[in-house]
């Protein structure tokens, strides 16, 4: 622990509220489509078309109402009226204009820190979205370095370690996320701290436990403060 120079941070649900938006706007795409298919079988569909979609289109809002219009096509066989359409791209647009909310302890936190580490944030999503949020959070002097990463994969962070001309053993990551934020970190070396939220997107979740010399859980962020003073 010594050796820790960086401390990273999820965006996310991790500082401030994300999956909470998502959900209610998912409930609302499902009330606009039900006459085609329950509510079950559409967000299934939605999640479908997400997961598929990665590869093309990445994380993020404009990637999710780009799944949502495939979904509203595929269901309807092609039929969905331009005013669906339209409601959907809406639905979107009130999503990238959600209110910042942080979460308990985060500020507290990033004080505590501040000047001990290099603190930086390492999140997915859309560059634009992210630094809207970043910005709006009014959390943006805390860090030195902010990172919109493509995926959290062994490779990107090796990538991000490069940039901050660190090794692997002086990077601390915490995140809501064990499959993003957790293994990929501990598996090239590096510290990682789990602080989950209380809801969890699908495509985040993992079926085993985690155990690891460097593995830390905690149940809120600023948890983390005697851990790393």
């Amino acid at each position: 622990m010594k050796s820790i120079k960086v401390i990273a941070f999820d965006a996310d649900d991790t500082l401030f509220i994300n999956e909470p938006y998502f959900e209610e706007t998912e409930k609302k795409f499902c009330g606009l489509m039900e006459n085609y298919l329950s509510h079950q079988s559409l967000s299934a569909a939605v999640f479908k078309h997400q997961v598929d979609n990665l590869p093309l289109y990445g994380y993020g809002i404009k990637s999710y109402i780009l799944s949502m219009i495939q979904t509203a096509i595929e269901v309807s066989d092609g039929t969905v009226s331009v005013k669906h359409i339209q409601k959907i791209i809406d639905l979107g647009k009130e999503l990238l204009q959600k209110p910042i909310v942080l979460l308990d302890g985060v500020e507290e936190t990033l004080k505590a820190l501040q000047g001990k580490y290099r603190l930086v944030v390492a999140t997915k999503g859309d560059l634009k979205d992210q630094q809207r949020k970043l910005h709006d959070s009014g959390l943006g002097h805390y860090f030195h370095h902010i990172e919109v990463m493509a995926d959290k994969k062994e490779l990107n962070y090796n990538k991000l370690l490069s940039r901050l001309d660190i090794e692997p053993h002086e990077f601390f990551m915490i995140g809501n996320s064990l499959k993003s934020d957790v293994l990929p970190v501990l598996n090239i070396g590096g510290y990682a701290c789990h602080v989950p939220f209380k809801t969890t997107w699908a495509h985040e979740m993992i079926d085993h436990e985690i155990e690891h010399d460097n593995f830390y859980e905690i149940k809120k962020l600023n948890e983390i403060i005697p851990i790393l003073s």
